[in-house]
């Protein structure tokens, strides 16, 4: 059983919406959860995070406004709807767990690219 496995990458035009999935084991799924995404030639970095505990989501700053992090803890899965898409959202995308709410992300999904085309 995979820790975490993404889905709903795709490529869209400019302007579209992609929805991604992460479904992780019940050892794996937490309430802390975050996507985080990787362009070429780029440093990986977080998108996304929820804390589920204490109801708090956060975001940087490209995407506030247009992405959105969401759980269904009945079905162990994370999202992160994604709107008015840009080419420069273009990465492979990734979800990751912190167990318990603490310590480092310790478990990673094998990502979902996402392609942006203007």
């Amino acid at each position: 059983l995979e820790p975490l496995v993404e889905s709903g990458g795709g490529s869209v035009q400019a302007g579209g919406s992609l929805k991604l999935s992460c479904v992780a084991s019940p050892y794996t799924y937490s309430y802390c959860m975050a996507w985080f995404r990787q362009a070429p030639g780029k440093d990986r970095e977080g998108v996304a995070f929820i804390d589920n505990l204490v109801k708090t989501t956060t975001y940087i700053d490209p995407v506030k406004g247009r992405f959105t992090i969401s759980q269904d803890n009945a079905k162990n899965t994370l999202y992160l709807q994604m709107n008015s898409l840009k080419p420069e959202d273009t990465a492979r995308y990734f979800c990751a767990t912190r167990r318990y709410c603490s310590g480092d992300y310790g478990y990673w999904g094998q990502g979902t690219q996402v392609t942006v085309s203007s």
